[in-house]
């Protein structure tokens, strides 16, 4: 009897110590888990654009809140031909901060007076993926005619925006990234291109951001 006795405590002080590694593995998880929630969620952008028309574009890129991290801000507005190209970043994990903005481009004033009439056909998408914190729309007045081939892919882990348009009208572009309530927005992006526009662009969301559309 004291020898079952003895067993059955040895068995639940193995039970106990098995509980307690867990509990130890799950308290890690958790503290990695919430310090990953308070990093800004990392993006790449490529972007090219041609207008021949009138153009506003504005992006804001950070890593963290007031002074600390990095901050990066870029806008563009008037009227002429235009033609740029953008490749932006953001990546933050415990070890590294960085942001990062390319802009290549050439302008050329015009003066641009847009149609006395407005068509009334329009085209408009909305994405939200909430598990990363990212939404992208695009929006179209169509003055004469719009092509345009738009891919979106979202999952828990990362998203991926794709837009191949060509517009004589109205294009607004609108993305935004943010993680959650307790992050930054590490990216957000506005544009109104007005006149004859071509528009290339993937924007990808997550932790495994890789490049995958071709741009001019």
């Amino acid at each position: 009897m004291r020898r079952m006795l003895f067993l059955m405590l040895m068995v639940l002080a193995g039970v106990a110590v098995e509980i307690a590694a867990v509990n130890a593995d799950d308290a890690a998880y958790g503290a990695q888990a919430t310090t990953n929630d308070l990093l800004a969620q990392n993006f790449t952008e490529h972007s090219w654009i041609f207008v021949n028309g009138y153009m506003e574009e504005s992006r804001i890129l950070q890593t963290q809140t007031g002074f600390k991290g990095q901050k990066i801000a870029l806008t563009t507005s008037g009227s002429g031909m235009a033609t740029r190209t953008i490749d932006s970043e953001v990546y933050r994990d415990s070890n590294m901060d960085e942001a990062s903005l390319t802009i290549s481009a050439n302008y050329d004033y015009r003066p641009y007076v847009p149609p006395l009439t407005q068509s009334d056909l329009r085209n408009a998408l909305c994405a939200k993926n909430y598990e990363v914190g990212s939404v992208f729309s695009e929006t179209y007045n169509i003055d004469k005619d719009l092509i345009k081939d738009t891919n979106i892919y979202e999952n828990d882990s990362f998203s991926v925006y794709q837009i191949s348009s060509e517009i004589q009208g109205t294009a607004r572009i609108g993305q935004r990234v943010q993680k959650n309530a307790k992050t930054v927005p590490s990216f957000i992006m506005n544009g109104m291109y007005v006149g004859y526009a071509q528009i290339r662009s993937e924007t990808v969301v997550g932790n495994t951001s890789v490049l995958t559309l071709p741009c001019p």
